[in-house]
């Protein structure tokens, strides 16, 4: 699958940390619990967020060759002052503002350790991109604001999703990703907004060997169908499939189960 330029995910960067900053000073309570993450407060997820942008920022600056530990991250706790909003505004712009300068120096072929094994700045630019992107997505339900993804952004975030779930079914198949074989059971993701130039479209199957997906339209065993944006949030689990505008057809059990184990842990 043809992925983004690497100044779109360093221009996207940049965007979804001022989205994220007007989260941060929009009046929302920085400690009110965060319903997709629940074990963190609205201050916790951002300080989580800027510490992820602030390691892989030094991963592609050393050029790592190796895990860098995270108590070797520059300011990686933010502002002292728990609740401040303007402080953890300020510390979240330097974070963003640090590692969109340091990628757009490194360009895409740096090398840089990553957990996947594809050692380039040009993961971190991508990874931090849909990071930041669903985090973001956190933060504005925990907030009561609206939240919005362009579509090519999106996409890729569903696209990237799938790599990593079939990259942890592979190494880690004990986990619950391992889980996630079958004799061709398959679902379909399809966004009903964007035009037909994007192919905002999914097949997932189930093979006795893991997981096989594309991009196109196909019948599937199971079906997803709604905006492009609550597609993306349903499948990384953060909005419930009877969410208004989203559409289940066929087998709904299946696309549970995928969900259930389609997780890093």
């Amino acid at each position: 699958m043809t992925r983004l330029t690497h100044d779109r995910y360093c221009d996207d960067i940049a965007h979804q940390v001022d989205l994220l900053r007007s989260v941060v000073t929009s009046g929302a309570d920085l400690a009110a619990t965060v319903p997709t993450c629940p074990d963190w407060s609205l201050d916790e997820l951002v300080r989580h967020t800027g510490r992820a942008l602030r390691w892989a920022e030094l991963l592609v600056r050393t050029r790592a060759q190796e895990e860098i530990p995270d108590e070797e991250v520059p300011d990686r706790h933010g502002p002292e002052k728990v609740g401040d909003p303007a402080a953890l505004d300020a510390w979240l712009a330097d974070a963003g503002r640090l590692l969109v300068a340091t990628l757009r120096e490194a360009g895409p072929d740096a090398p840089a350790w990553s957990w996947a094994g594809e050692n380039t700045a040009a993961f971190w630019a991508r990874r931090m991109t849909h990071e930041i992107t669903v985090h973001r997505a956190d933060a504005a339900l925990a907030a009561g604001l609206p939240y919005e993804v362009a579509p090519d952004i999106a996409a890729d975030a569903i696209d990237e999703w799938l790599e990593i779930v079939t990259f942890v079914q592979r190494v880690m198949p004990h986990t619950g990703a391992g889980e996630l074989r079958g004799t061709g059971q398959s679902l379909h993701l399809h966004a009903t907004d964007p035009g037909p130039e994007l192919n905002a479209e999914w097949l997932v199957e189930l093979t006795d060997e893991g997981v096989v997906w594309r991009r196109g339209h196909a019948k599937a065993t199971v079906a997803l169908r709604g905006p492009l944006t609550s597609v993306l949030l349903a499948f990384y689990r953060r909005i419930p499939l009877d969410s208004a505008d989203l559409e289940v057809l066929g087998e709904r059990e299946l696309l549970e189960f995928w969900l259930e184990r389609a997780t890093f842990d």
